[in-house]
């Protein structure tokens, strides 16, 4: 356990879980859509939606999606920025059988259209968890170099993925396989200890199969 466990996270709110964990929540939901957002239909679910606007919840996650870290002394002020940038914002409540306490669900539209669906989840002291991608279940901090890739469920597409990051010699951390049926649509998510060259990506969303790729800088987070 390291002082920043023990102390909380640096930030501009009165709560590691409503505000930090919040604006982390956006920060990593906009670097997974890959470009500006929008649009943003936010959704908040449990003690999120119950107390969120008096910690601050929904500014903080406004903040978290334009770029915003939890230290950011303009998020406070997030909502009216984004609407000074054009910004199309709706809130309400997020219906979930069995979320986290303090999740939100996040349906977002980019500047060239790209969509983007996830539910992140604030566990405390500023971390968080992802806990859905576009419908399919996953589990990620957000804290490494992370890429998800879309696949149909076919014979081959791990061992395209894995031999792509061996050639760029990128080591594996962690990788979890998730998908909606057999034969249906499948999400890798792998955590890796290295940066991923553009070049790596770029090969990936041409491989015949695979439908969607997104990655997330580590370095974008620091």
């Amino acid at each position: 356990m390291n002082i920043f466990e023990i102390i909380g996270p640096v930030m501009v709110g009165p709560s590691s879980s409503h505000t930090a964990g919040a604006a982390r929540i956006g920060f990593v939901a906009r670097n997974l859509l890959g470009e500006e957002v929008k649009e943003a239909e936010i959704l908040l679910y449990g003690s999120f939606l119950a107390t969120g606007r008096g910690h601050g919840t929904d500014r903080a996650l406004v903040g978290g999606l334009m770029g915003m870290k939890p230290d950011d002394y303009r998020i406070p002020n997030s909502i009216e920025i984004a609407k000074e940038r054009g910004i199309k914002l709706s809130f309400g409540e997020a219906i979930l059988k069995e979320g986290h306490p303090n999740s939100a669900l996040l349906r977002l539209k980019g500047e060239s259209g790209k969509k983007l669906e996830i539910i992140g989840e604030s566990l405390g002291g500023g971390r968080i968890n992802i806990a859905q991608i576009d419908g399919i279940e996953t589990n990620f901090s957000g804290e490494n170099p992370t890429l998800i890739v879309h696949n149909l469920d076919q014979p081959g597409h791990v061992s395209e993925v894995t031999a792509m990051l061996a050639h760029k010699s990128v080591n594996i951390a962690t990788m979890q396989l998730y998908r909606s049926g057999k034969g249906g649509r499948a999400v890798m998510v792998v955590e890796c200890d290295q940066e991923i060259p553009e070049e790596g990506i770029r090969w990936l969303e041409r491989v015949e199969g695979i439908l969607k790729v997104t990655y997330l800088k580590k370095a974008e987070d620091e």
